[in-house]
């Protein structure tokens, strides 16, 4: 089994598992699935705004399909995470990737 398939199965029986979630996401970004890529970062952070990971990965995901805007929002949203979560490294990261992307 693949890890797609392996990741969608442990998420049909647990649907709000984080790491397996974010783990699909990665997988399909690693795939260039980006449309399902995007998906599933969203839904994890709307089901955890507070997984900082997510926003730079989605925020990178979308930069490479040049959806330059919503990686910038993603970015802001990202940041805002950080701060609230006292991520600092995750805040200097996205940061530094937001000034780059608005450069």
């Amino acid at each position: 089994m693949d890890r797609i398939a392996a990741l969608t199965e442990i998420l049909t029986a647990n649907p709000a598992d984080t790491f397996a979630r974010y783990g699909l996401a990665m997988e399909y970004s690693k795939a260039g699935q980006i449309e399902q890529a995007v998906q599933e970062f969203k839904t994890l952070i709307e089901k955890n705004p507070d997984y900082t990971p997510a926003y730079f990965m989605a925020a990178q995901t979308l930069a490479s399909a040049s959806r330059v805007d919503e990686a910038k929002r993603m970015l802001v949203d990202g940041i805002s995470s950080a701060a609230r979560t006292g991520n600092a490294h995750a805040q200097s990261e996205m940061t530094a990737m937001l000034e780059e992307l608005t450069a």
